[in-house]
């Protein structure tokens, strides 16, 4: 594995982790399209860096997750509102 692919999943990574860190400070819903697609972007790249060094686990889950995280994007939850 090269440089570029390690900054390629520790810029994944840094996305994942920015998106989670604005939710918790409640900047971001996780229903919001920046929320779903920093998921998604940076899942991706993070699933490159995984298949990039043979990580089958850690690609399946990142796989997973920009799939789960596009769904929610194409298909939003339409949950009745609450009052």
């Amino acid at each position: 594995m090269n440089g570029l692919e390690t900054w390629v999943g520790s810029l994944g990574v840094a996305i994942l982790l920015v998106a989670f860190a604005l939710n918790m400070m409640g900047k971001l819903s996780e229903q919001e399209k920046p929320y779903l697609t920093m998921n998604i972007i940076g899942a991706l790249l993070a699933a490159y860096y995984a298949w990039a060094g043979g990580a089958i686990p850690f690609l399946i889950l990142e796989v997973v997750w920009a799939l789960a995280a596009l769904f929610q994007l194409v298909v939003p939850n339409k949950k009745a509102p609450t009052n």
